[in-house]
């Protein structure tokens, strides 16, 4: 999308605009609700961070605080959750977690994914400082496609490749 200006169609897409429709109202209903089996004390909705330094931008779903200073990101997926947490999903929240950890200056040590159509299934996702440099790797990866403008590696799987809007035009 930003090398070739091939636009995404997202507005065409169904889990796109479902999850979008989950989002919107994940946002607008118990806003007072407080996951007290998760030890939450206060939490903010669609929290929308920004770092010049990680070179990353994004709304997290909800930030979570906890009674002992910490801070979680809560992300909803209009997904299933299948007894493992993807890879997207695990490095989406320790990068959401970065962001925290420098707008708030507080710790991150784990976040969380509701998986909507898994009834609302919440699973932790507890990170260490390999998940961090990880994540920061990934972003400087995807710079790098992005100012040199070549297409990256096709996944090491096709299943990767069923909900992507590229692999009509990947190589």
């Amino acid at each position: 999308m930003k090398c070739l200006d091939i636009p995404q169609h997202e507005d065409e897409r169904y889990k796109v605009m479902k999850g979008r429709e989950v989002h919107e109202e994940k946002s607008k209903i118990n806003k007072e609700y407080l996951r007290k089996k998760l030890g939450c004390v206060a939490k903010e909705i669609s929290v929308y961070l920004t770092s010049s330094m990680l070179h990353l931008r994004g709304e997290v779903d909800e930030v979570l605080s906890f009674e002992d200073g910490t801070l979680a990101p809560l992300d909803y997926k209009f997904a299933e959750y299948k007894d493992w947490v993807f890879q997207t999903h695990r490095y989406q929240s320790a990068l959401y977690a970065l962001l925290i950890m420098e707008n708030y200056t507080k710790p991150v040590s784990r976040g969380y994914v509701c998986y909507v159509r898994s009834n609302n299934f919440i699973k932790e996702i507890p990170f260490c400082s390999a998940d961090f440099e990880k994540a920061k790797i990934l972003v400087k990866e995807i710079l790098k496609i992005i100012s040199r403008g070549y297409f990256p590696k096709k996944a090491s799987s096709s299943a990767h490749c069923i909900g992507c809007c590229y692999k009509n035009i990947c190589v």
